[in-house]
């Protein structure tokens, strides 16, 4: 089957002279994103031959722990989405989603 298209998604990240981040854009031109500025990245990648998940987890310096702890949460509930529709396990999905309920409810971020 030959490649009809390639799709390219970029991160640049500014270091200090301590090589943590300062700065981290991302693009990603299919998407419509073009150089947009972010305060954190998690990236995840299988490698199959090896079975194990490869990371790359980036924060800029001056990201605010309030807004890690909402980055944490909507990640962490996406990926319960994203097992649902890739393993079709209706249980363990909602196993996943009880967890993002008490981790939110634990660090105060639903409101009532």
């Amino acid at each position: 089957m030959a490649i009809k298209h390639t799709s390219e998604i970029k991160l640049n990240v500014s270091l200090d002279e301590n090589k943590i981040p300062e700065n981290i854009h991302w693009t990603a031109e299919d998407g419509g994103v073009s150089n947009e500025e972010t305060k954190a990245v998690m990236l995840s990648v299988w490698d199959s031959a090896k079975r194990e998940s490869l990371r790359i987890d980036l924060w800029t310096k001056d990201m605010p722990v309030d807004e890690m702890k909402i980055f944490f949460h909507q990640t962490l509930s996406a990926m319960a989405d994203t097992f649902q529709r890739a393993t079709n396990d209706d249980k363990m999905s909602a196993t996943m989603r009880d967890f993002c309920d008490y981790f939110a409810e634990k660090l105060e971020l639903k409101k009532e």
